[in-house]
């Protein structure tokens, strides 16, 4: 805070009067008009109790309730309890489920709306929401592709290759195209080597392998893009984060050999219709920036400042046009950094074409300290709600999710 404003016990509207006047506490305008944000003191909200963000005004709601059942059979580890990650879809494609799966005792189902323990379901193996049939999750075992309904507890397998084992969706960060028709596994094949392929599940047709080894670095993932024409692998060489852009064909259409340019981010359609990944940059010439990058020539068009973003999302599937960022950081850094993003502990969404336009979320008050405890903030798809991680300030707290609600104009 200012030197000028004395340190007063002052009320919540008070203190949101003084970021309102001092830091731009304006939840929606552009990038040159924002300000810092000093959150002021808020208590963690209780379990399932909606309150209004005090510097943003949106609506958030805490949803998990670390070390304690939530439901019958539905309980939540004592460290953390919280949504997958940044680039998960979080909700089913109508918005009537939520899951849990991490520090949760197996799949744990939230209602998508109230945020009410819903049911549990057990099992560990790599599930995605299919994007546009809210009763399904398509997963991936060993040895096959099935597709699993949650409610039922029903599973039907949709691809069991032979000469193939160790079958994986992605790992970890893999999606299926925006109809839902297409995924990419790496797998070992007969002869031992490490491949990558993509497959169709509505003609059941499998594409050529991608073989690995060929690829420069040691093998990440693999994902699809939305329109499922395109395979990106990422990969590590000599501490260094690059991707190889590829037809489903197996043909490669971009090297970007730079350092993670871009990285921990997602893949989303653009307006003009091409296809391009939306994340952090770590080289120059915008080292720190949110960028994009297009999947067919490499061009990349900044979209935020040098910063302390750490996650970009697009699952905002049916809401194209933003990406959903978590900033880390602390004020103390964010004030003494000149030129840099006014963003610290914070969820935002950018506009993707560059035009500055902001949308802040919430502040999530959250001291990073471990992997499992960073924000990964992940719209629904349809915009209107945000899922993110927060140990709340407190430093070995448990790590809860929270929910924040936004409108968006008709």
């Amino acid at each position: 805070m200012s030197k000028n404003l004395p340190a007063l016990s002052l009320g919540l509207g008070a203190l949101v009067l003084l970021a309102a006047l001092q830091w731009g506490a304006s939840a929606t305008g552009g990038l040159a008009d924002a300000r810092i944000l000093a959150a002021p003191p808020m208590s963690r909200p209780a379990y399932l109790q909606p309150v209004t963000d005090p510097t943003v005004t949106t609506v958030l709601t805490r949803v998990t309730d670390p070390g304690r059942p939530m439901a019958a059979g539905l309980v939540c580890d004592p460290g953390y309890c919280r949504h997958r990650y940044s680039s998960t879809q979080a909700w089913n494609a109508d918005q009537s489920l939520l899951a849990i799966t991490k520090g949760c005792n197996g799949f744990c189902f939230l209602d998508g709306q109230s945020y009410e323990p819903a049911f549990r379901r057990s099992g560990d193996d790599d599930c995605k929401w299919h994007p546009t049939d809210p009763a399904l999750m398509i997963c991936v075992r060993a040895n096959r592709v099935y597709s699993w309904a949650p409610r039922a507890d029903s599973r039907s397998t949709i691809y069991a290759p032979a000469g193939y084992t160790n079958l994986q969706f992605g790992p970890y960060k893999g999606n299926l195209s925006q109809d839902g028709n297409r995924l990419v596994l790496r797998a070992t094949n007969a002869a031992g080597a490490l491949v990558a392929f993509a497959y169709d599940m509505a003609e059941r047709k499998k594409y050529p392998d991608i073989e690995i080894a060929t690829l420069p670095g040691l093998n990440d993932y693999c994902g699809i893009s939305p329109s499922g024409r395109y395979v990106a692998c990422l990969s590590t060489k000599d501490r260094i984060d690059i991707a190889s852009i590829l037809t489903v064909d197996g043909k490669l259409v971009q090297s970007w050999t730079e350092h993670h340019r871009p990285g921990h981010g997602d893949m989303t359609v653009d307006a003009d219709g091409s296809e391009v990944y939306v994340g952090i940059s770590k080289s120059d010439p915008d080292k720190w920036h949110i960028i994009k990058r297009r999947l067919s020539d490499g061009v990349v068009t900044k979209l935020a400042p040098a910063g302390y973003g750490a996650h970009a999302s697009t699952r905002n599937i049916n809401r194209p046009g933003w990406v959903f960022v978590s900033y880390e950081g602390t004020y103390a850094k964010v004030l003494g950094a000149s030129g840099y993003a006014p963003f610290y502990q914070e969820v935002v969404a950018l506009r993707l074409d560059g035009s500055g336009e902001v949308r802040r979320i919430a502040q999530t008050r959250n001291v990073v300290e471990s992997y499992i405890g960073e924000t990964h903030a992940s719209p629904s798809p349809d915009g209107s709600q945000v899922v993110w991680s927060s140990n709340w300030g407190i430093t070995g707290g448990p790590v809860a999710d929270y929910v924040s609600r936004l409108s968006w104009p008709k």
